[in-house]
């Protein structure tokens, strides 16, 4: 007695049974699936399959050749089917599974199903020998054209990519290093760039089981009639041409059967290897806008179609019809083209009226706007800053920017180098936030010459002109004056060259002025990359950007440079508990940088640090002058505080210390050739240092706190008030 399938076991639980199993269920086992698949086709190799089972498994090869080769046009770049060497490799052996089989059903039985035979009484009509001609010619086709041809193409394109893959590496490494994509996105494209190099890698491979397949085609052909004639003559006692005609039908209806499927896939193949990468369009899409899209080639295409049905002899009716096509498709093209064109032209006109809308609002804005730095030039001298001309100047202020930083430790904003028709030709100014902070005048075609000793000079013929920068007296030249200048001593430059060290010396003095707090942050977050803790301790918890940006300005404002931010902010750090006066921290930063700042000024020979200093009763006069700026200004009695402090002194002593200082300075540069300091207290180096700062702005004021062990200082006078 049969056991129902729904009979409870000895627990009472129904048992599982296959009605039960969704389809659901079954798929969710895609991986089991295919290895069984897999399998079974294996399995064809060698267990003998029904007709009527063959019949649905050569429809089902039909169907999957077709339902690729579809995928394939409907794809737009080739890693979107990175599986098709894949599919490529299980459809073959699928393929050559049914031509064992049918092989086996054709000789042994000489009956192989109805879609074998139906393919061959279709193909062949009634004359196998033209049949199987043109099983042969389908056969050239795949073999010699298109399986080749794909297989060349993947191979080339498989070197092409491998070949390319350092570039695209090095391509993504600098995208990374300047910015411009993330880390993660550095890794996708890297996993992308892999996946191209597998992919064709694996096509260059798997087209040689296109070619396999195809010879295997032909070698199956032949083994079917040989075979089936030997069996058909000998074994069935058949004549020759009725085993002849018997098994050629069968065998040109098995490789139809097998090679057109086999020829829709390495269709399939030919079309994905050179399907270039598009923006998520269809093969169709692409070929009929690149083919198809342009009107003029449609309408030139139906012209040559009317004048070939016209020629004698031609048939006048094709071409006739397909050029009406043509001119039909032509019209159309253009009638769509005009509608875009009308569509466009709207579009612009409504973009013309908002841009004049917002023009019209921001043009008041507009005027608002100040660039931080400006260079005019008068309209003989635009040649300087026409590269076309020969003009250099854009060059220079570019090398500029870099020397100020290197020097002074801070970036420079853009420099704005303009023409201004309302300045005189030869004169240009320079702009600090639109205010004019220096201004020179210059000949653009001569040359400036200078001596260091103009009194015992000789004489040249040309323009005399102050030299801008240091208002030193100078000749301008020309071109042809050259080498006599230079042979007399003169010290020869051109026109770009007084602009840039006159541009040089104005930033210079207005470093402090030009440093803003959007540039205090830029530098506080390039110091983060080295000392990360070290600016987050500091700012804003101990001190404020506001504060620490007026001790910068202070340090610039005496030209000492801040590039070495990192002990700035060390020494700031340190000393914030005691005050958090800039004047105070600016002072102790100054200590912090003695090194560098008596190498600034030290001499180029000899390393020492030339120094004038002051009288020790002038020193103590001068400390007993000193009152805080709040005192100067309200007059209240407040205490001296470390830093801000002004020096109230008999303005008759302060006429005579600064001559007094002045002869001093004048005599070290005659008699010695060298710029001196002024070494004094520190107790009273910055209220000294603005007392005369008006009156020899170039002369440094060191403290002798600054003043390191390792330094030797070479004292060249003193300054007495008698």
């Amino acid at each position: 007695m049969a056991v129902p399938a729904s009979a409870p076991g000895p627990s009472g639980a129904g048992l599982p049974t296959l009605n039960k199993l969704g389809w659901r269920d079954i798929l969710k086992h895609k991986d089991l699936l295919l290895a069984i698949g897999v399998a079974l086709i294996v399995s064809m190799l060698i267990i003998p399959i029904p007709p009527f089972i063959l019949d649905i498994l050569l429809t089902v090869n039909i169907a999957l050749s077709v339902t690729i080769l579809l995928v394939t046009l409907y794809t737009s770049e080739p890693l979107q089917y990175s599986t098709f060497p894949t599919v490529l490799l299980v459809s073959t052996l699928f393929r050559l599974g049914l031509n064992v089989s049918s092989t086996r059903l054709i000789l042994l039985q000489g009956h192989a199903g109805d879609v074998i035979q139906a393919f061959g009484n279709f193909v062949i009509g009634g004359n196998y020998v033209v049949g199987l001609l043109m099983f042969i010619i389908l056969i050239v086709i795949n073999f010699i054209v298109i399986t080749n041809g794909a297989g060349r193409v993947s191979e080339v394109a498989a070197r092409f990519t491998l070949d390319a893959m350092p570039g695209k590496q090095l391509s993504i490494d600098a995208d990374l290093n300047a910015g411009l994509i993330t880390e993660q996105q550095a890794k996708e494209r890297r996993h992308q760039i892999q996946k191209e190099a597998d992919f064709h890698g694996t096509m260059d491979g798997a087209s040689k089981f296109v070619k396999g397949d195809a010879i295997a085609g032909i070698i199956i052909t032949i083994i079917n009639i040989v075979g089936g004639l030997i069996i058909g003559v000998a074994q069935l006692g058949m004549s020759l041409a009725e085993s002849a005609s018997t098994y050629t039908v069968l065998t040109v209806g098995d490789g139809l059967v097998s090679q057109l499927p086999a020829l829709v896939i390495s269709t399939a193949t030919g079309i994905l290897v050179t399907r270039v990468s598009s923006t998520d369009n269809s093969l169709g899409d692409d070929l009929s806008h690149q083919m198809f899209g342009n009107p003029k080639v449609m309408g030139l295409m139906a012209i040559l179609l009317f004048l070939l049905a016209l020629v004698p002899g031609l048939p006048t009716v094709p071409f006739m019809a397909i050029g009406i096509v043509s001119g039909g498709v032509s019209w159309m093209l253009l009638q769509e083209e005009k509608k875009l064109k009308a569509q466009q032209a709207v579009a612009e006109a409504g973009e013309k009226v908002q841009k004049r809308k917002k023009t019209a609002s921001d043009n008041v804005m507009d005027v608002l706007n100040i660039d931080p730095l400006e260079v005019e030039v008068g309209y003989k001298l635009v040649t300087l800053i026409e590269p076309d001309s020969g003009g250099d100047l854009l060059d220079r202020v570019s090398q500029l920017r870099k020397q100020i930083a290197q020097e002074l430790g801070i970036i420079l904003p853009s420099i704005r180098v303009r023409d201004n028709l309302q300045l005189p030709p030869n004169h240009y100014q320079i702009k600090l936030r639109g205010t004019v902070i220096d201004s020179g005048d210059i000949i653009a075609d001569m040359w400036m010459a200078m001596s260091t000793d103009p009194d015992n000079a000789e004489p040249l013929n040309g323009i005399p002109l102050k030299e801008p920068a240091f208002g030193l007296p100078a000749i301008w030249i020309r071109d042809d004056q050259r080498d006599e200048a230079m042979a007399n001593g003169y010290t020869v430059v051109s026109a770009s060259s007084v602009v840039a060290t006159h541009l040089s010396e104005v930033l210079k003095r207005h470093a402090a002025d030009i440093l803003s707090r959007q540039d205090v942050a830029g530098l506080l977050d390039h110091t983060k990359k080295t000392a990360e803790s070290l600016v987050a301790d500091l700012v804003p918890g101990s001190i404020s950007a506001a504060e620490l940006h007026v001790v910068l300005q202070n340090l610039l404002r005496e030209k000492v440079s801040i590039r070495d931010l990192t002990t700035i902010l060390e020494t700031v750090g340190y000393h914030v508990r005691v005050s958090k006066d800039p004047d105070y921290l600016s002072e102790q930063c100054r200590v912090a940088l003695s090194r560098a700042i008596c190498k600034q000024h030290a001499s180029p020979e000899s390393g020492d640090l030339p120094a004038v200093t002051l009288a020790p009763e002038l020193e103590e006069q001068l400390a007993q002058g000193l009152v805080s700026e709040a005192t100067a200004l309200t007059g209240s009695n407040n205490s001296v505080s470390a830093g801000s402090a002004l020096i109230a002194v008999n303005p008759q002593i302060t006429q005579k210390m600064l001559k007094a200082l002045n002869q001093e300075v004048e005599k070290s540069l005659a008699e010695h050739g060298l710029q001196p300091v002024i070494l004094c207290n520190a107790r009273i180096r910055l209220p000294f240092r603005r007392l005369t700062e008006r009156l020899l702005p170039q002369i440094a004021v060191l403290s002798y706190n600054e003043v390191g062990p390792t330094t030797r200082v070479q004292t060249l006078g003193m300054v007495r008030v008698s």
